[in-house]
């Protein structure tokens, strides 16, 4: 990038106080311009000009600028720019985004490492790429994290890595950091002993912890860090984690209103049909201290994995069917779940679910976001759910298939029905939008 001039013209106008001439035009009373002409070269720019404009570039481009002149090589290094950063890291034959060049993670390490902040790393599925990110959170000695994120963009490739080197290298961010604020670990062997080690450095900051599919911590790991962790308002985790005296520490007096809770059910075991319940009155119990708590359910099972749930009443809000779900649970819902906000069903089979959908109608008075697909609804049943629902129904994603028309409507008058209950114009769609 070569250096430019910028010529910026300022025109000095004076008019003649004797003569007269024609009037011709605008300019037609100015006898004399003076033009002043003032050079600024674009190295000259004020620092927080050119950090603001480094701040919208990629960090390739930033790198180049910053060859451009001393000024702009001096706003390169300002920590400002440095308290986010995403490391990028892949096998460039199989991957499809850029890998962070070596020479500008060492120099992030040697020169930025106590500005970073805001810290994430994006793998590819090699496991080389799991490990380098490994070996880059090994060196992070002398920093200040408040949010780490660790993302594979294909497979679980931080699974790949010895456990020893993950909770090695994890650890020393929890020991060094005691700020942390907010952390997503999902499918990573982090394990109990290095979460009793975040929680002995960072209880006081912790507010979100996202560690979902992490099959090296037990019930009790996550425990101490609700017990410990008082200011903890976010939370993602599998069902296996899930327990009734985790809900109750989180229920206690000292610990603030949780907002969000993520709960992902997975077979643990092939096969596995029996899984713990949670008991209505420890759900009371959390929805008395946090009564705007989101409960986030997904669920990915088999319908015979299913038979444990929502046969008492669930405060669930959000629940996702990853796989076929059975008419009686979905009648269970509808009784069950007063509290559900939005619900998305991927599959049932060729059962209707004409009276299912009416129950969740009368009975979910929060309902606002439905989506189905693959799976059977008679247009009339679908327009008296959706009358019972009314406007409140803010979206309404239905694949076409599931429609099927009966001696009242056709699948040509359905969307008139429903548009008119909406209050806005609806149609059936023609792929899933979740």
């Amino acid at each position: 990038m070569k250096r430019n001039n910028l010529s910026v013209v300022n025109k000095v106008v004076q008019s003649s106080p004797a003569v007269k001439q024609p009037k011709l035009g605008f300019y037609s009373s100015l006898n004399q311009t003076h033009t002043n002409t003032v050079l600024l070269d674009w190295g000259s720019l004020p620092h927080y000009v050119v950090l603001r404009i480094f701040q919208y570039l990629p960090l390739m481009d930033r790198a180049r600028a910053s060859s451009v002149c001393k000024r702009w090589n001096e706003v390169f290094h300002i920590p400002d720019l440095w308290r986010k950063f995403e490391f990028e890291l892949n096998k460039s034959a199989t991957s499809y985004f850029n890998s962070t060049h070596p020479d500008l993670i060492q120099q992030i390490i040697k020169k930025h490492a106590a500005h970073l902040q805001c810290v994430s790393f994006k793998v590819d599925s090699s496991t080389e790429s799991a490990e380098a990110a490994c070996d880059i959170l090994s060196q992070l000695v002398n920093c200040s994290i408040q949010t780490l994120g660790l993302i594979s963009t294909a497979k679980p490739s931080f699974m790949n890595v010895s456990k020893s080197h993950f909770v090695s290298a994890l650890t020393v961010v929890f020991v060094n950091s005691k700020s942390l604020s907010s952390i997503k670990i999902e499918d990573t062997p982090v394990d109990d002993p290095s979460l009793k080690i975040l929680v002995a450095n960072n209880s006081d900051t912790l507010r979100r912890l996202k560690m979902s599919s992490c099959p090296h911590v037990s019930s009790d790991g996550i425990l101490c860090v609700a017990d410990h962790c008082q200011g903890l308002r976010e939370l993602a985790l599998n069902y296996y984690m899930l327990s009734d005296e985790l809900l109750l520490a989180l229920s206690s007096e000292t610990h603030v209103n949780l907002e969000h809770l993520r709960i992902d059910v997975v077979s643990e075991n092939p096969g596995q049909i029996k899984f713990l319940s949670i008991k209505k009155q420890s759900w009371d119990v959390l929805i008395k201290h946090s009564p705007g708590v989101n409960v986030v359910m997904y669920f990915f099972l088999y319908e015979e994995e299913l038979e444990t749930f929502f046969k008492e009443e669930t405060p669930v809000t959000h629940l996702y069917f990853g796989r076929s779900i059975s008419k009686a649970i979905l009648g269970r819902i509808g009784l069950n779940c007063p509290r559900l906000i939005e619900l998305v069903v991927c599959a049932n089979g060729l059962q209707a679910l004409d009276n299912e959908l009416i129950c969740i109608a009368e009975h979910c008075k929060n309902l606002t976001a439905l989506g189905l697909s693959e799976c059977e609804v008679s247009c009339s049943a679908f327009i008296e759910f959706v009358r019972l629902c009314g406007r409140r129904l803010t979206q309404l994603s239905i694949m076409e298939e599931v429609l099927i028309p009966d001696d009242d409507y056709s699948l040509d008058e359905i969307h008139a029905e429903v548009s008119k209950y909406l209050g806005r114009v609806w149609f059936p769609d023609v792929m899933p939008l979740w």
